[in-house]
């Protein structure tokens, strides 16, 4: 079973599908065979590289009120304590450009998984800047991933074609909002689902491709 994940370093709730997901994987144990690929979606394409101020950018971008912003993460801290994962404050917003740039180069040094962890962790617990060189370097280096290289690219435009046209190519699916994991290139469960939802999901989805092999 092939799941593409699609998501942004930004997205709070795209931590929570990612751990709901994965203790959704831990349940099925080896009742399915899954390949798993992380895929780029930017919430904040245009923003620029000094980023802004959390509250008052979701106040402005989705026309909320601080009151609002705050309950809501409020909802999503307790929704990643369920699954395992910790949130800190995040006070500050970035592009998330180069971190994706990242990602796709780890996909292909098969270290995607653990530099995705590295920097949901880093953005949502830690307050790093996930489009920063220095962080992403460091991560790069605590994942197993050779650190020069990840500065050859962090200093060149290398991979961000292949970034941009897999934007393009999710969005021209139909994806406008994240998590959204697509099983099979057919199916598509999206948001931060509970990891019951999500295991009883793929069961399903599983029972067609074990009784034709």
């Amino acid at each position: 079973m092939k799941i593409d994940f699609v998501s942004d370093v930004a997205c709070p709730w795209c931590a929570v599908g990612l751990y709901s997901l994965e203790a959704a994987l831990r349940r099925l144990g080896d009742d399915v065979d899954v390949e798993l690929h992380f895929q780029p979606f930017e919430l904040n394409p245009t923003l620029a590289p000094e980023g802004r101020e959390t509250v008052a950018y979701l106040v402005e971008k989705y026309g909320s009120t601080p009151e609002r912003v705050a309950q809501n993460r409020e909802a999503i801290r307790q929704r990643g304590a369920e699954v395992g994962f910790s949130f800190g404050e995040r006070p500050w917003v970035w592009n998330t450009f180069d971190a994706h740039r990242m990602l796709h180069w780890a996909g292909l040094e098969g270290k995607q998984r653990e530099l995705k962890h590295a920097l949901l962790k880093a953005y949502h617990g830690d307050a790093e800047n996930p489009g920063a060189t220095d962080v992403l370097l460091r991560l790069a280096g605590e994942v197993g991933l050779d650190v020069e290289r990840a500065r050859q690219i962090l200093e060149s435009d290398e991979y961000a074609n292949e970034v941009r046209a897999l934007e393009r190519h999710w969005q021209q699916l139909g994806i406008s909002a994240v998590p959204s994991m697509i099983i099979n290139d057919r199916h598509l469960i999206q948001g931060g689902q509970p990891p019951e939802v999500i295991e009883q999901a793929l069961r399903q989805l599983a029972q067609p491709q074990q009784q034709a092999s």
